[in-house]
């Protein structure tokens, strides 16, 4: 794959993960506004907090839903992921928003040796005729295995790296928030105690779900607009990412994905970290 292109489908892999956290930074810039919630913090010392909790932790599990109305076949719909600080990752990827079936992928990626599992839908999606049809039967239900010193399979496993995640957060720099975020009354999310914060960023609105007890970490995030909400939801902070891999009668090595399309680039892993779901940055 052309170097110009493999950049962008890295700058679109982490778009899923990285614009949502992005965003918070934006609106904690906003400044400080407390209320009477129960909670001594202000919104900005919250955000903040949630920050540095995001910033220092080694592992995270992220999932990321796009909900819209547009479809499209071979961008995410849905992001489920397992990922460090050393590159390791284990999760899956739905494709396919708006209700089109772009099918699903498994992901493992351990040191530098990746493996990755498409339903047969996935397959047809992103290797349209024939090609879709014989990748789907020749790897039926077995996994496509290989190293990062495979352009197609690194660029994918680009998504898997926490420090990327991190240094899109700490690069940002300072948005243009149109309202200062706010707090609004505690909640609750997955029975756990929060503190909604509020605010707009490029005329979409974004509620960030901050821990009301210390560590306060940042659970959930919501960007909404007329047409599509995106929600990020954070778990597990610091809790390793499971070790198994794929054993080696289930998988299939990646020069025989090449064989189908000598070419290599099949499928794509632009559409599979496709940019549908970027939204405004919410750290920055």
């Amino acid at each position: 794959m052309a170097g110009q292109s493999s950049n962008r489908r890295r700058a679109a892999a982490r778009a899923p993960v990285v614009a949502t956290f992005v965003c918070a930074s934006a609106l904690a810039a906003a400044g400080p506004v407390t209320a009477d919630d129960g909670s001594d913090l202000s919104a900005q010392e919250l955000a903040d907090a949630a920050e540095k909790e995001l910033t220092d932790t080694t592992s995270l599990h992220v999932t990321v839903d796009n909900r819209t109305d547009d479809r499209d076949q071979r961008a995410p719909a849905r992001l489920d992921l397992r990922l460090d600080e050393d590159g390791n990752c284990a999760g899956s990827l739905v494709m396919g928003t708006g209700g089109a079936d772009g099918g699903s992928v498994d992901l493992v990626k351990r040191g530098d040796e990746v493996w990755m599992k498409p339903d047969t839908a996935f397959w047809k999606a992103q290797m349209p005729g024939g090609g879709g049809e014989l990748a789907a039967e020749l790897f039926a239900g077995r996994y496509v295995h290989g190293t990062t010193d495979d352009p197609m399979l690194d660029s994918l496993a680009d998504v898997c790296d926490l420090d990327s995640v991190r240094d899109e957060l700490t690069d940002a720099s300072p948005g243009t928030v149109q309202e200062n975020l706010a707090k609004g009354p505690p909640t609750t999310v997955r029975g756990t105690d929060v503190v909604p914060l509020t605010g707009r960023e490029q005329g979409k609105d974004v509620t960030l779900y901050v821990t009301s007890d210390a560590p306060h970490r940042l659970v959930r995030a919501t960007v909404r607009d007329p047409g599509e909400t995106v929600v990020l939801a954070l778990a597990d902070y610091g809790k390793p990412v499971p070790d198994r891999t794929p054993p080696a009668d289930e998988s299939v090595d990646i020069s025989k994905l090449h064989d189908v399309d000598p070419d290599g680039t099949p499928p794509q892993a632009g559409p599979l970290r496709a940019a549908a779901l970027a939204q405004p940055p919410l750290f920055g």
